[in-house]
């Protein structure tokens, strides 16, 4: 079975093993595979362990496939590249992605993972998942407000597609997917433990173990960070512009943004034979607003959340000839908490109507179930056919409030009050179930032509069907070159917020929303043009329906369907190695996002970007690696009368000393070395802080890991 599967996935035909090394490297990602390939041997012989050695990815069509074949435009992210990045936060990895910016919300800082321009205020259009689960909620169709960013010492491998992914990953796999793999006890084998304290009075600490106890295999990892963050000043906020209008100075502005933040990881892998429990936890507390809630500066308030996850998966490989089958169920669960009152406007705002500020504290809890069932099927000569079944169930409940602020935004006769379970409530509590069906077919139609064909059908409860198709045809061109063409739709279903958020001076919902729809054709090629260099290269172009987004209005911001939205761009990639110890990566991304009713940029994202990095093995053990980040000019929304953010770049330095002392590793990283002045757009039309989000300076962070 095993090897019907990777005869299907690399094209066993192929002219010559010699075209191995070029058509079985990751080119559609710059992150390539630095060991040599084998240059003998069958690659069809190869076990998917060995197979792992060469970059491979599972998330475009559920088969382990290299990344040039894979059925979409992906990249694939190792703990090793991590480790060369400097990074400590899932964050800086994925701006390193082609096409793939880190936004800021005005919701904690919330990170907004925009993918090819396609941006909303919740960023509910890109689709995360861990290990292969959904972590997106219904509240507001991302990841929680509270989100707080995510360590990387758990991490085993970040894979992202590029484009939509809902023929197989169903509703909210708009823009893409990102999947984030944790550590299991392959990854961990022994013990290992680490601190880091640096910049903004960062400290971290973790622990990793993992062992084999009579042929069950447990992966445990535990991180805990805290940090004061960064104290960038703001300048003019909201409260700036209406004490313009009541004549007071109730504002806080000049005033430092409050990014701090404490949070704890925790992961458990088992596995025994067919079976595999994984467990997770992710605790933030003592969340700073970072600009305010209302973009008026809160330095007092604190958010919490509490996410849980675990899930199971029983396999059964050869249940009959030729016959694979998986199921899963599993559970997520997340929370918001206010710890300390969320002070939207300052105390004295509105005239003096509050006195103590204005104070909306808004908390839910939600959890979800799901029953996944698949069975794959390589009993037909050239076809690998996958199907499966599946049911969803979401809960949000318990959704709480306390506000001094009536309905109409007019104080409240008592002052700070409770109105949990009244019609006054920000967000009603509800359900939503699905479920789905789904058929693939990974069919080698002829001499180096690979089809992977695809459709899903999805009901929702509260939305009816809707199906999805794919197509993607790669042909290995030559022995040098491999082709891609694919087409893919997508769906999405309005979140919670969108559609019921009541009372709320930010946001509001609109019950008559519909579904967002996309539809998107990319065209890749990638060539190893020597043994020393790779390079890849795509173009795009999607068309988005009843795209969903919050307008401004009088009371808060409204959901609407704003219409139809058009994009393009291109991406390249390129992966060079003039000698055995130095390599260079780079890419580039280019799109533009047009909204077709006014004909202008849909804004609020970079139109180009640039990413490079060198990694030097300066000699046995000593690894110097450098990254160049460029962020282009990010233009405003329609109706925003500033002129375009600025681009702006950043240098990251990183010098790591692998077993400095019986088994300590050490490495110091400096990000931002020039110090580079960085702010991510506001929003806009209607302007609150005229000079953007004040992102971190120069930062410095050493770190200290011992294996045992």
């Amino acid at each position: 079975m095993m090897k019907k599967n990777l005869i299907v996935s690399v094209f066993n035909s192929l002219p010559s093993r010699r075209s191995i090394l070029g058509l079985c490297i990751s080119l559609s990602s710059t992150l390539l595979l630095t060991e040599p390939v084998l240059a003998s041997g069958d690659l069809w012989d190869m076990s998917l362990d060995d197979l792992g050695k060469i970059r491979v990815t599972s998330i475009a069509s559920g088969t382990q496939t290299p990344l040039d074949k894979a059925a979409a435009i992906a990249t694939v992210i190792t703990a090793d590249d991590i480790a060369a990045m400097g990074a400590t936060d899932l964050d800086q990895v994925l701006e390193t992605v082609p096409g793939l910016h880190v936004g800021r919300s005005d919701q904690d800082y919330t990170p907004k993972y925009i993918i090819r321009g396609i941006t909303s205020t919740f960023n509910p259009q890109t689709l995360m998942l861990i290990n292969g689960i959904p972590v997106t909620g219904l509240v507001f169709g991302n990841r929680g407000n509270v989100w707080a960013g995510m360590p990387i010492k758990s991490i085993a491998r970040v894979e992202v597609i590029r484009g939509p992914g809902s023929a197989l990953y169903g509703a909210d796999a708009f823009s893409g997917v990102i999947n984030i793999i944790t550590k299991k006890y392959d990854d961990l084998r022994g013990t290992q433990t680490g601190v880091r304290a640096g910049s903004f009075g960062t400290q971290a600490a973790w622990l990793t173990h993992g062992s084999s106890y009579q042929g069950i295999n447990v992966g445990f990892s535990l991180e805990a960070e805290t940090t004061d963050g960064w104290k960038k000043i703001v300048e003019q906020d909201r409260q700036t512009l209406l004490d313009g209008a009541f004549n007071t100075h109730a504002s806080l502005a000049p005033g430092s943004v409050n990014t701090m933040k404490d949070m704890v990881d925790a992961r458990l892998d088992i596995a025994y034979k067919n079976s595999q429990l994984r467990l997770g936890y992710q605790g933030r507390s003592n969340i700073g607003s970072s600009v305010g809630y209302a973009e008026a500066l809160d330095p007092s308030s604190r958010a919490a959340s509490q996410r849980y996850n675990l899930d199971y998966t029983y396999s059964l490989k050869d249940l009959a000839p030729s016959l694979d089958v998986d199921s899963r169920v599993s559970y997520y669960s997340n929370t918001q908490e206010i710890k300390k009152s969320l002070v939207l406007f300052p105390a004295g705002a509105f005239g003096g109507a509050y006195p103590d500020g204005f104070i909306g504290n808004p908390g839910y809890k939600e959890e979800n179930a799901r029953v996944d069932f698949n069975v794959l099927y390589s009993g037909i000569n050239n076809h690998l056919i996958r199907s499966g079944t599946g049911f969803y169930w979401d809960d949000v409940f318990e959704v709480t409030e306390s506000k001094n602020f009536n309905p109409n935004f007019s104080p409240r006769a008592n002052g700070l009050e409770y109105i949990n379970d009244t019609a006054e409530i920000w967000l009603p509590e509800k359900q939503r179930t699905s479920y789905y069906l789904f058929a693939q077919d990974e069919w080698k139609l002829a001499r180096n032509w690979l089809a992977t064909t695809g459709v899903r059908y999805d009901h929702f409860s509260d939305f009816g069907n809707t199906t999805n198709p794919r197509l993607a045809l790669v042909w290995a061109t030559t022995d040098k070159v491999t082709t891609k063409l694919l087409y893919g739709k997508a769906f999405r279903a309005p979140s919670f917020s969108e559609l019921f958020a009541t009372s709320n001076p930010l946001t509001l919902g609109n019950p008559n929303l519909k579904p967002e729809t996309i539809d998107t054709y990319e065209l890749a090629l990638s060539h190893q043009l020597s043994s020393r260099l790779l390079y890849t290269a795509n173009i795009y172009r999607y068309n988005i329906k009843d795209f969903i987004t919050f307008v401004p209005q009088i009371g808060g911001a409204k959901a609407q369907n704003i219409g139809e939205l058009q994009g393009q761009g291109f991406e390249l990639e390129a992966d060079y190695s003039p000698v055995y110890n130095l390599r260079f990566l780079v890419n580039y991304a280019y799109q533009q996002s047009t909204d077709q009713k006014t004909d202008a940029d849909v804004g609020d994202a970079p139109n180009q970007q640039i990413y490079a990095r060198s990694e030097w093995t300066i000699a046995s053990d000593w690894h110097f690696d450098s990254q160049v980040t460029w962020v282009g000019k990010q233009k405003r929304v329609l109706g925003d009368t500033r002129p375009a953010n600025d681009a702006y770049t950043t240098i990251d330095v990183t010098l790591r000393k692998q077993n400095a002392w019986r088994g300590l590793d050490v490495a110091l990283s400096v990000r931002n070395l020039l110090d580079a002045d960085v702010t991510e757009p506001s929003p806009g039309p209607v302007v609150y802080l005229p000079k953007d989000f004040p992102m971190a300076g120069r930062s410095v962070y050493g770190e200290l890991t011992y294996t045992f």
